[in-house]
């Protein structure tokens, strides 16, 4: 894993899979930053080479999602863990000067459409996330209704765990299980229909919350990136005929789909060749365009 960048005022203080945290040097207070690194993770697995400029993409596109969910699209505004401060010149591009939250350890994982992990669960029980589903779905059908599958956000380089509802509230209790759930999917739902509007589909998504000093919820971290999240082009969906067809995809899927061929997620993964990355970036850099225009 490629080293930290130095930040004047800050220090380093943690490292995730794609990205770094910072405290600031001078005194004690409830402000964090948050720097998006060009690593790229799949599998659990951080990949190398990086693609570069993606922390810069990220960052733009998860800014703009959060002004979105504060009430920029007439919605109702949804908190976040924004401070509304500028980032360091250094790192101003990748970074966001964000409140400490007491993070929750669920991702929230929302699908819409059958693809992925969940289509090769359905394949072998007819579930998905141990939810019953209709019979007859093929890879890439939109669902009939959105579906709350949420997961263990594991540390560092153990694998995250898929888990029920009701170990959710094992973890975090019942209220909270069920806020996270229905916040989730009324996110999604409204994030659905405004890339729905700029010609795309939004398969899923997860997002992360924590909690402010006053114990209200926030979502923080990333949200509705190409890392987070599965975006396909709507035409090519619709008119599609395989599910390669059907799914022309903005997200990390062009990794995915690579290193599953090259790979057994037996030891260290390859090195991602040149086309792989500049695809992908390409591909980032089309959905940030095309959701911000």
């Amino acid at each position: 894993m490629s080293s930290a960048p130095v930040v004047p005022g800050w220090k380093h203080v943690y490292s995730g899979k794609v990205r770094d945290l910072y405290a600031p040097v001078a005194g004690s207070d409830d402000r964090m930053l948050v720097v998006a690194s060009d690593r790229v993770s799949a599998f659990d697995h951080v990949l190398s080479p990086g693609i570069a400029g993606k922390g810069a993409l990220l960052t733009a596109l998860s800014r703009w999602w959060f002004d979105q969910l504060a009430g920029d699209d007439g919605g109702e505004a949804i908190p976040n863990h924004l401070t509304g401060e500028d980032p360091p010149a250094a790192v101003a591009e990748r970074a966001m000067v964000v409140r400490s939250l007491e993070m929750l350890p669920i991702e929230c994982v929302v699908r819409g459409y059958i693809t992925g992990s969940g289509w090769a669960e359905y394949q072998a029980t007819g579930t998905v996330c141990g939810i019953a589903l209709p019979e007859g779905l093929k890879n890439g059908d939109r669902l009939p209704e959105p579906i709350y599958t949420p997961a263990y956000k594991a540390p560092l380089g153990e694998h995250d765990e898929n888990i029920s509802f009701e170990k959710t509230v094992e973890l975090v209790g019942a209220e909270r299980a069920a806020q996270l759930r229905d916040a989730s999917l009324a996110i999604y739902r409204r994030a659905a229909r405004t890339a729905e509007a700029k010609g795309l589909i939004l398969a899923d998504t997860k997002f992360e919350f924590g909690l402010d000093d006053q114990g209200a919820l926030r979502i923080a971290d990333e949200v509705l990136t190409s890392d987070s999240s599965r975006y396909w082009d709507r035409d090519a969906w619709r008119n599609g005929t395989t599910p390669a067809e059907r799914m022309a995809s903005f997200d990390k899927q062009i990794v995915r789909d690579w290193l599953a061929a090259h790979w057994d997620k037996q030891g260290t993964p390859p090195a991602l060749p040149a086309d792989v990355i500049q695809r992908t970036h390409a591909r980032y850099e089309e959905l940030l365009h095309r959701l911000t225009a």
